[in-house]
């Protein structure tokens, strides 16, 4: 059992797919025995992946900054919610609470959560599974563009490596578990 963090969209106005995949995930979650760790919101995809781990049996863990409190967007049916001083916070707790990190689609807050935990383990912070969950290509133009920065030397070659793709959940989480099994 883990504790994984799932980076996803909290847009509400997502097209009902994201949405079934976050719920997908969480259950899976859930059913395997993982906690959530998770941005802390209630609204697109992070909420929907939080009540799907819970519907799976899952603890979920929400960390959140007190300007999205204030906005009324907690989840407040988390197992655990902790909330931050600002967004600067939230990541370093959920790096510290999180033995892994998938990412899910999702917006600039997701990349911005997907680029800090990928940039601090090239650098050795940790040592953590990363897991881009994209079932239909959805970040093929991102990793097509990061693959030219290799080639212009702006990224280390190793370093594209460092993060797996997997194109269904039981793909993701197979390979997570693989990961910190060995």
């Amino acid at each position: 059992m883990a504790a994984i963090c799932v980076f996803c969209g909290s847009s509400d106005k997502l097209e009902q797919r994201w949405l079934d995949l976050a719920a997908e995930t969480g259950r899976a979650l859930g059913e395997r025995g993982h906690t959530l760790v998770s941005g802390g919101g209630r609204v697109g995809m992070m909420g929907t992946v939080a009540d799907g781990a819970r519907t799976g049996g899952a603890h979920t863990l929400g960390i959140i900054p007190q300007c999205l409190v204030d906005w009324e967007v907690a989840d407040t049916a988390s197992d655990e919610l902790v909330v931050t001083g600002d967004m600067g916070a939230r990541k370093n707790l959920m790096i510290d609470r999180s033995d892994a990190f998938l990412t899910l689609p999702g917006g600039l807050g997701t990349l911005d959560e997907l680029f800090e935990v990928w940039t601090t383990a090239t650098l050795d912070v940790h040592r953590k599974p990363i897991v881009v969950l994209d079932p239909d290509g959805f970040y093929d133009g991102l990793f097509a563009w990061l693959n030219g920065l290799v080639t212009t030397k702006f990224i280390r070659p190793g370093v594209m490596e460092t993060v797996l793709v997997a194109r269904s959940v039981p793909e993701a989480l197979d390979a997570i578990e693989a990961a910190l099994a060995g």
